[in-house]
C-alpha cells in the first residue's frame, strides 16, 4: 500500500534495528484519512472471507479496525488490557507479551460479544513476534469462533511472527512489510 509506505518513509522514526516509531500517524496521533485508506484496503482484501466480527487489542489497533468494520459493515471488538468495573463476567482471556513495552499483560473480551458462529478478522497495528496475534487467536478459539484471517498494518518481516502464523495455516495480509531497519533506514519487501 503505497500511501502507507510513503507515510512510514516520511514520518516513521527508526529507533533501532528492531523498533520503528510511527506515533505521528498510527499509534499516538492518528491520521484519519490514512486510517480510512487502510480500512478500505483491508475490506477489499477480506470482502469474500465471510467476516462477521473484527477483533483487535486496545489501543493502537482500534483505528484501523473501526475503519475496516465500517467498510465491511461488521462490529469491532477490542480486547481490553485493563480490567474495568463493567467487565466482570467469565471473560475470554489470554496473556500477551509486548515487544516494544517489554511487559506481559492479560487481554480480555466479554464472551457475550463473540459467538461460535462468528468468523473473525483480526486487525492489528504491528506484527513482530506474533504474540498479540496468537493471544487474539486463543481468545477467538475459546469462544469456539473461526479465524477468517489477520490484517496487519505494518509487519516486521525480519521477526518470526509471520512465519509462525503461516505455519499454522492462517491467512495474513500485511499492508507494509518491513524487510529491515538496519542503518536507521526502512527497507520494504515489495
Amino acid at each position: 500500500m503505497e500511501a502507507l509506505h510513503k507515510k512510514i518513509r516520511e514520518e516513521g522514526i527508526v529507533l533501532s534495528d528492531q523498533v520503528l516509531k510511527v506515533d505521528a500517524f498510527l499509534n499516538h496521533q492518528i491520521d484519519p484519512y490514512l486510517m480510512k485508506q487502510i480500512g478500505d484496503e483491508f475490506a477489499r482484501l477480506f470482502k469474500d472471507a465471510g467476516v462477521t466480527k473484527i477483533v483487535t487489542i486496545e489501543a493502537s489497533g482500534i483505528a484501523p479496525a473501526v475503519m475496516t468494520g465500517l467498510n465491511l459493515g461488521v462490529p469491532v471488538i477490542f480486547a481490553r488490557k485493563h480490567q474495568s468495573l463493567t467487565l466482570t463476567e467469565n471473560l475470554l482471556t489470554a496473556s500477551v507479551y509486548s515487544f516494544t513495552k517489554q511487559t506481559e499483560s492479560t487481554v480480555a473480551i466479554s464472551p457475550r460479544h463473540l459467538q461460535a458462529t462468528d468468523r473473525v478478522l483480526v486487525i492489528d497495528d504491528f506484527l513482530a513476534n506474533g504474540k498479540a496475534s496468537q493471544a487474539l487467536i486463543s481468545i477467538i478459539k475459546q469462544a469456539g469462533a473461526e479465524v477468517a484471517g489477520l490484517g496487519i498494518v505494518i509487519e516486521k518481516s525480519f521477526q518470526g511472527g509471520r512465519a509462525e502464523l503461516d505455519a499454522q495455516g492462517y491467512r495474513v495480509e500485511s499492508l507494509a512489510r518491513v524487510k529491515s531497519l538496519a542503518g536507521g533506514k526502512v527497507t520494504f519487501i515489495d
